[in-house]
């Protein structure tokens, strides 16, 4: 009688395995059936499932090591997560900044989730920071290293750096001839 209260705990992980197990099955039966071969994709899964068991742990069970389980677990997913990206487009270029979205973008949404979930404030105004701040880094970077260094191959390329130079000597002669800027 003691362990009646308790029951809700493995009954919630045996759903969570049971619908993970019911999904890939249903995958590796379509990839049967269609002849699909989901070994190129299988391996960042291995990743992914991982760090998505251990967010949705640390959700259920929270306590004191909750929010770090939570934020080490959403780290584990996008990291699963771009591999699956990269391993998929061949893509492998973009870890000069999609390391942004590892830290801090995915510490940010951990916290997001947590201070949610748990009504702290605090943790969720952190976690939108941190994110923003993640996603900010990101853009930046895609920005330079696709469109003006060029590391895929496309973009500007070669011609990134002389149009941002070009852009930023416009920008500060259009400054210099504004009004009020002029010393006489």
């Amino acid at each position: 009688m003691a362990n009646d209260g308790q029951k809700s705990g493995p009954n919630n992980l045996n759903l969570a395995l049971g619908a993970i197990l019911v999904v890939v099955g249903v995958l590796f039966l379509v990839g049967q059936v269609l002849d699909i071969s989901f070994g190129r994709f299988l391996w960042p899964f291995l990743i992914i499932v991982p760090g998505v068991l251990l967010f949705g742990f640390a959700l259920a069970t929270g306590g004191q090591a909750g929010e770090p389980l939570v934020i080490f677990g959403s780290m584990v997913t996008v990291v699963g997560l771009l591999l699956l990206y990269q391993n998929t487009t061949g893509h492998w270029e973009s870890w000069a900044y999609a390391w942004a979205l590892v830290a801090p973008t995915s510490i940010g949404l951990g916290q997001i989730v947590y201070g949610a979930l748990k009504g702290q404030e605090n943790t969720l105004k952190s976690g939108t920071r941190l994110a923003t701040v993640g996603i900010a880094v990101f853009l930046v970077g895609a920005v330079f290293f696709e469109l003006i260094i060029g590391i895929s191959g496309w973009g500007l390329g070669g011609l990134g750096w002389p149009l941002l130079l070009i852009g930023l000597g416009v920008i500060l002669l259009i400054v210099n001839f504004l009004p009020g800027r002029r010393k006489t």
